[in-house]
């Protein structure tokens, strides 16, 4: 696979059809952003992920880029982002068309595979550009990154909520499916009584008739024991259907073994075994499932709003502090400043931070060493939490359905990139409505 073709302004007319940039209003704040936008940056760093030689192109690195800004700065899915691309001249004007496209130029699948093979690392350099553009629309100050306020939160898998009876009976509707696929001869496959079981449990569980619950559960593990013990009988010795079999035979099997409170790895969702289980305290979700991740923003509110400056996954579930010395390096390497002080939680005490940014961290409660003024600072430390709310109901962080860890990674950084992109096309609507405003305001000055 070569390199992606680049587009470029060409600058061509076409009789039967009109630029978008003649029917578009280029004062539109989308317009704007994707003036702002340093596109070349983008493609010299997203294009050296392919290497040239026989085969396709891939598309244009605009274009995906353009893609991935959008998915997340309004809230959309794939399928939504395509239906509402092929309707609005201003989405394809940001990716790149010079004509108004009546037909997809892409696949669906095209924006996963994009973000599969560009990965974490990479896909930080569109929060990078993010922060960029609003320093250039002068939405933020470049020492508005010196300061910043560090918090965790979860970012929640897609997955159902995980119960016993529940885990216990997919696991064995896995495992029959697959033995069917693979023409296994089972002796019963408890479709009907597996599945009578499970509801008697739920009612009873709902009715708080824990002796009747357990027994109905009793009754899943022993299905699912007998299953798993059938297939292994009848792959004995055969080293294909071993391998077909070995994963699905050993969640299964991490499942009807896991008991409650149990230290360690445990499997929550069958289809994601990523996820983790973290307990917040929270009223309202005392445990989430899905992945740690760390939000940073600047201590400052800048012109243009509260500017998410860093987002990473935490996968592990760390203890807050003991994630200081992998966030403050990365922070530095995505600001591309040194930083000056943290402000973070009383849930940071004891942290790992590098030595040079040891007595630059306080913590909520902490004595020594605080001055009045950073007194005063720690009043802002609140202001990361807005950011985070934001972050996880208006750009997809609330619920990830990116696949795998990576896709835990990769959902952060965006749903953070996108929050930045809403910021600063707010940020450039306002600002042009108010520059407007001084410019009819100065002939009125000069009649007077």
């Amino acid at each position: 696979m070569g390199k992606p073709r680049e587009r470029r302004e060409t600058g061509e007319q076409d009789l039967f059809r009109a630029r978008l940039d003649q029917i578009l209003n280029m004062k539109h704040e989308l317009v704007r952003l994707t003036q702002a936008i340093d596109w070349p940056v983008l493609e010299e760093r997203f294009g050296a992920v392919y290497s040239d030689g026989p085969g396709m192109p891939p598309l244009p690195t605009r274009l995906m880029a353009g893609l991935a800004i959008l998915k997340h700065t309004f809230d959309l899915s794939d399928e939504a982002l395509c239906e509402r691309w092929i309707e609005n001249p201003y989405l394809q004007y940001l990716c790149g068309e010079e004509f108004f496209q009546h037909e997809l130029p892409f696949d669906r699948s095209s924006m996963t595979r994009w973000r599969q093979r560009m990965g974490e690392e990479r896909i930080t350099a569109l929060l990078q550009e993010s922060l960029a553009v609003a320093v250039k629309t002068g939405a933020m100050k470049p020492q508005d990154t010196r300061r910043v306020i560090v918090d965790t939160t979860v970012q929640p898998k897609n997955v159902m909520f995980p119960t016993d009876a529940k885990l216990i009976h997919r696991a064995r509707e896995r495992l029959v499916r697959l033995a069917k696929k693979t023409g296994l001869d089972l002796r019963q496959s408890y479709v009907r009584v597996g599945k009578l079981a499970l509801i008697k449990h739920q009612r009873y569980a709902h009715a708080k008739q824990f002796k009747r619950a357990g027994k109905a559960l009793r009754k899943l593990k022993t299905y699912l024991g007998r299953t798993i013990r059938d297939i292994k009988r009848q792959i004995a010795g055969d080293a294909e259907l071993d391998a077909v079999f070995k994963w699905p035979l050993y969640q299964a099997s991490t499942v009807l073994e896991q008991r409650q409170r149990q230290r360690g790895r445990k499997i929550y969702s069958l289809h994601a075994h990523e996820v983790e289980c973290i307990g917040k305290g929270k009223a309202h979700a005392p445990y989430e499932f899905g992945v740690k991740v760390s939000i940073a923003t600047t201590l400052k509110r800048s012109k243009g709003g509260q500017f998410a400056l860093h987002a990473m996954a935490l996968p592990g579930n760390p203890y807050d502090g003991h994630t200081l010395g992998t966030v403050i390096p990365a922070m530095q390497d995505t600001v591309g400043a040194e930083i000056e002080r943290i402000l973070a939680d009383a849930g940071y005490r004891g942290h790992n931070a590098p030595q040079s940014h040891r007595f630059r961290v306080f913590t909520a409660g902490q004595k020594r060493r605080v001055t009045p003024a950073i007194k005063r600072q720690m009043r802002r430390r609140s202001a990361v939490e807005p950011v985070i709310g934001h972050i996880k109901s208006e750009h997809r962080m609330g619920r990830n359905y990116l696949a795998h860890a990576q896709g835990d990674a990769i959902n952060a950084i965006l749903a953070a990139a996108g929050y930045n992109f809403s910021l600063l096309l707010r940020w450039l609507k306002v600002f042009l409505s108010l520059l407007i405003a001084v410019l009819q305001f100065r002939p009125m000055q000069a009649a007077a």
